[in-house]
């Protein structure tokens, strides 16, 4: 198993996480945006028009209104991403990665309402009696390249796992047990029979739920976001001049000894951009294929303003709570994450430039000239006797105030650390240092008017979004399904979902995680190349809705 995870590490280096993804994303939504005449300005007021239903006509086909599909594609992108992420981003890129958010929103909003069209335009209706639609169809029905569709539809089912159900499920169970001491498998048993009861019903009792649950969870999100805002109002300014400094500046002051570059920023805000709002993935197509219209370009419209509402209004939020607050530059309490820790040789600090630079070097893969520690721990008491002899790294900064512990008693004798990584996995470290995800986004909730209380709407946050993710997540997975291997295959697929669901609630999902990187890749490039290919024939659809007068 440790060798296939390193071989999904690999894959995601070559793809995902490699230099040239994010200019091939880009790219692509920044061609259609000048092809089409930056739709997203143009189009966005008859956008909000039709999703009011100004445009709709009796008789239309399909099986959800207009609202009810923007639901249940928000739904999908609004999740853990939204909260964790953006802390995510920040840490590893500084404020500049808010800004190549931002970009890959603006440009993104193209990259949808083209997706969208295309995979509306080529829907089918389903042996289910239900219509069925996204980017498997027009790969298959317009390019002939079955062989694509195949993939892509492969790919989106092993995402509805990796992206929407097993990561969201944990995050609630992890998120419901800090806060309210709540036992795993009770939060996973629970939610697990609620997705079941939902995802069963099939599109309608699916939209039905998310179009209720999305204005919820959004303004109760927002509320608590400006609750923190508001709050550290002198911030507000300093907050976006530090963003677009950084990202014209061509470096950036992210906390530890990230020191992040304009590379860092660029590449890790242009993939948490599209982790949230799924642009150019070509997940929210197979929700908007449901969508009740005989214009593909009129649900295209509604579709651009996903990455709008997700990315530039949300995750916005988000970035102006942790940046306002200065929770990402301090050090917290907390207890270290294996993945997070590593133990240099010799004694370094975070307050000399030439450690700092040394430090950043050695985490970077760089030359230096710290070592990574391999000998003995000793400990008394939860505290360590030999605490110069080495440095504990935890999130890219210097840990101080260590503490080791089992449980609620510390820990006394000795640890073995074996190439710069401890041996002894049932000893809890804990200690002050940088945090990042959901961590930080949640100690920067509490510096608000709601002070401690914050952390209840990160937590109910986590609730909403990542189980409103989890229902959105089925439907594109089932519909592959149909697609892949016919109707008699979606009750088999949503059982194991749901099954599958509670398990994840109490096990670690780290393997599924990097499963599903890679996996959205797989998802992504064929997309994007099949966009490009009918570029000529998205413009014409385009003219072809204009010259309606109704439209007008």
């Amino acid at each position: 198993m440790e060798s296939f995870n390193q071989l999904l590490l690999s894959l995601d280096g070559m793809l995902g996480s490699a230099p040239w993804f994010p200019w091939v994303l880009l790219g692509v939504g920044f061609f259609f945006t000048i092809y089409l005449g930056f739709p997203q300005v143009r189009y966005f007021g008859h956008a909000i028009k039709i999703v009011q239903g100004k445009y709709d006509k009796p008789g239309d086909p399909g099986d959800t209104s207009h609202f009810q599909a923007l639901a249940t594609a928000l739904s999908g992108t609004v999740g853990t991403g939204n909260i964790g992420g953006v802390g995510l981003a920040i840490f590893l890129g500084g404020p500049a990665a808010l800004f190549w958010m931002w970009m890959t929103a603006f440009l993104g909003m193209t990259t949808k309402f083209v997706e969208v069209t295309l995979s509306h335009k080529y829907r089918i209706k389903a042996a289910d009696g239900y219509y069925a639609g996204g980017p498997m169809f027009y790969m298959e029905r317009r390019l002939n390249m079955k062989w694509l569709a195949v993939m892509f539809a492969i790919a989106t089912v092993i995402s509805s796992f990796g992206t929407g159900s097993l990561p969201q499920v944990n995050n609630i169970a992890q998120a419901m047990h800090d806060t309210f001491g709540l036992n795993k498998a009770i939060t996973g048993g629970v939610l697990a029979i609620l997705l079941g009861m939902v995802i069963i019903g099939g599109i309608t009792r699916i939209a039905k739920v998310t179009s209720t649950i999305v204005p919820v969870m959004a303004v109760l999100y927002i509320i608590g976001a400006l609750g923190v805002i508001l709050y550290n109002y002198q911030n507000i300014i300093p907050s976006f001049v530090t963003v677009f400094q950084d990202a014209f500046s061509g470096s950036a002051a992210a906390g530890g000894f990230l020191g992040a570059t304009f590379a860092y920023a660029f590449n890790r805000g242009v993939n948490r951009g599209l982790f949230s709002n799924e642009a150019g993935q070509g997940s929210a197509p197979i929700a908007h294929a449901a969508a009740r219209a005989d214009e593909p370009v009129s649900e295209g419209m509604v579709s651009l303003l996903e990455p709008f509402i997700d990315t530039i209004i949300i995750c916005t939020l988000t970035g102006l709570v942790i940046l306002s607050s200065g929770v990402w530059t301090e050090k917290h309490m907390n207890r270290f994450e294996r993945a997070d820790m590593v133990v240099a040789a010799g004694s370094y600090t975070d307050q000399k430039p030439e450690d700092v630079q040394k430090l950043f070097n050695f985490l970077s893969g760089h030359e230096s000239d710290v070592q990574p520690y391999s000998g003995s721990v000793v400990v008394a008491d939860g505290r360590a006797l030999n605490g110069k002899e080495f440095t504990l790294i935890h999130a890219r900064s210097v840990a101080e105030d260590l503490e080791f512990r089992v449980g609620d008693d510390n820990f006394s004798g000795v640890l073995t650390v074996v190439d710069g990584r401890f041996a002894n996995p049932n000893v809890d470290i804990w200690g002050n240092s940088l945090v990042h995800s959901v961590a930080l986004t949640n100690k920067a909730f509490q510096r608000g008017f709601f002070g401690d209380y914050g952390s209840l709407i990160v937590t109910l946050g986590i609730l909403l979004f990542a189980f409103s993710t989890a229902i959105a997540w089925s439907y594109y997975g089932d519909r592959s399904m149909i697609y892949l291997f016919g109707p008699r295959a979606v009750m088999p697929y949503r059982l194991v979902y749901v099954v599958a669901f509670f398990w994840a609630a109490i096990e670690d999902t780290t393997i599924i995680w990097n499963l599903s990187a890679v996996a959205i890749v797989i998802m992504t490039l064929p997309n994007l190349f099949g966009i490009s290919v009918l570029a000529k024939e998205m413009k014409d659809t385009v003219k072809e809705y204009w010259r309606d007068p109704r439209h007008k």
